[in-house]
């Protein structure tokens, strides 16, 4: 858990839909306010939803010019929540595509810190890279980098905005090239030597059985979850937060349901004892499978 303080404003490359906030949410002992395209906030509902998630819209103009001007709300809040000491979640990039590669940087991130240091406000701008073995096969390695502070004092505010979220931009860029890791997709040479984590002879022998037993267990849950994520996700890069959200709400019901069938059948309390194993022999699966794309 890290106990970083604000104001702080995380700069993240943006590689895997909402998968990535969700990981780094997990990494702070603060709550994160995060900023996600306008399109998702599709009606009030999802409005409601999203905003009790903490996470607030910020426009692109091919998503609307009308929409624009919902972009000045959000960096209010914005700037509410650092005057408040918190800690904001912005993906540079603007778009997320699966790939192993630092995209351009749109101006969000630097208009948000200009905001902020004009309101006299000491936002500390923190880097942060995430890398996965993986786009699509469910269980891999994740590498996240932590860049320097971006700090209010290597700028000229009396600058002009064009000049000075230039400047930005190019600072946090070659950060943010140090933490990204640059891989072309045929690479396979390099996806080995940066992504992939073998386990030693002694853990392949001792977990080969559980890891059989996990891959057939699974099956059932795992193949029609995977279908209907490849067919909601065919025009998108959202594969793999789908899968994961998916899983999340339906496994605890399909281990209860096998461990009450088990009862059903057997009477015995230690049916139950399967919401262990279950898990742990998942848990092997997962370390002995391939880890990176075919």
């Amino acid at each position: 858990m890290l106990h970083k303080n604000g104001p702080l404003l995380l700069a993240c490359n943006h590689p895997n839909s909402f998968l990535d906030a969700v990981i780094l949410l997990t990494l702070f002992g603060k709550p994160i306010y995060s900023l996600a395209r306008g399109d998702v906030f599709k009606n009030k509902f999802y409005i409601r939803l999203l905003n009790t998630l903490m996470i607030h819209p910020v426009y692109r103009t091919s998503e609307g010019a009308e929409n624009l001007n919902i972009n000045y709300q959000t960096f209010e809040i914005c700037r509410t929540i650092f005057q408040q000491n918190g800690i904001v979640l912005i993906f540079s990039e603007g778009r997320c595509i699966n790939e192993w590669h630092l995209r351009p940087l749109k101006k969000g991130t630097a208009r948000l810190a200009f905001l902020a240091w004009q309101n006299n406000i000491p936002l500390q701008v923190l880097s942060v890279g995430i890398n996965y073995s993986s786009f699509r096969r469910f269980g891999k390695n994740l590498f996240i980098n932590f860049g320097k502070i971006i700090h209010q004092n290597e700028f000229d505010l009396s600058e002009t905005d064009g000049k000075r979220n230039q400047q930005f931009n190019k600072i946090l860029e070659e950060e943010l090239k140090k933490l990204v890791f640059e891989i072309e997709d045929n690479d396979k040479t390099r996806q080995k030597k940066l992504l992939e984590i073998k386990p030693g002879p002694a853990e392949k022998t001792f977990l080969f059985i559980p890891a059989v037993i996990g891959w057939l267990a699974h099956l059932p849950l795992y193949l029609p979850l995977k279908k209907i994520t490849i067919k909601a996700s065919s025009n998108n890069d959202h594969y793999n937060s789908i899968l994961t959200s998916l899983l999340v709400f339906t496994y605890p019901v399909y281990l209860l349901l096998i461990a009450a069938v088990i009862f059903f059948f057997t009477k015995s309390p230690a049916s139950f004892f399967i919401l262990l194993l279950m898990p742990f022999t998942a848990w092997a699966y997962m370390r002995l499978k391939g880890q990176l794309d075919k």
